[in-house]
This record gives C-alpha cells, structure tokens and sequence, in this order.
C-alpha cells in the first residue's frame, strides 16, 4: 500500500472542510502550480495528495508526492532550494491548487529557475 492511501490520524489528518473540496484524480492527486508569490512567475507543477497538502498547510514548506519515486519530497531538503508558503489557494473546480511561494534557489530539478525556463514550443499566438 502506498503511503497516500494510508489514513492518518485525526489530529494529523487536513482538516476536512478542505479535504471535501478536494476534487482528486483516480491516483489521490491534485495539481499544484507553484508560483514565486512577488514577481507571478510560475515556477513549476507537483502533485499533492491530502497528507501532501496537510503538511504544505501547516509546515511553511511545500510538500509534494512523487509519482515516480512513490514517497513524499518537501520541497529544498537535498537541494537546498527551498519554497518557503506565503499563501495557498483553491481553484473553482476544486482540482487544482495555487501555491504561492517565496523560492531560495532554482525551482526546477534541472537547475533552472523555473521547470519551463528554455522550454518554450511554437505556437500562434492569439489576435
């Protein structure tokens, strides 16, 4: 069993007026779209489950669950890049989350300031 589908304690649980508006895909998850919280940068995109989130809330850090490695990662602990929470945010639809952050470092694994810095695709643009 992995430890997202684990139920913790109550007293450690997310508290349940958010864990209800939670709209989760079929793995537990919900998007969270990391931005730096002065300049509107998005930084990157991890994926949460309730304890992910819980810990993000109430810790200061983000937390965020690894698809491939199947573990929780709080976010700067190897790196030392850290995202420090300045606020947290719903969507409407209640499947993805605004993390504003004030990041130490680069965000993405690679180096990089963002997970998308360099990593543009053609496209048309709108008129």
């Amino acid at each position: 069993m992995n430890p997202h589908d684990e139920t913790p304690d109550a007293a450690e649980a997310l508290d349940p007026a958010i864990a209800g508006r939670l709209k989760k895909d079929a793995a537990g998850l919900v998007a969270a779209v990391i931005q730096q919280h002065d300049t509107g940068e998005v930084l990157m995109l991890g994926w949460m489950d309730e304890e992910a989130l819980r810990r993000t809330l109430t810790s200061g850090r983000v937390t965020f669950w690894s698809r491939s490695r199947g573990e929780y990662w709080r976010k700067g602990d190897t790196s030392g890049h850290v995202q420090r929470v300045v606020s947290a945010a719903l969507d409407c639809d209640g499947d993805a989350l605004l993390i504003r952050v004030d990041q130490v470092g680069a965000a993405c694994h690679t180096g990089t300031r963002t997970c998308f810095e360099g990593r543009s695709l053609p496209a048309v643009t709108g008129a």
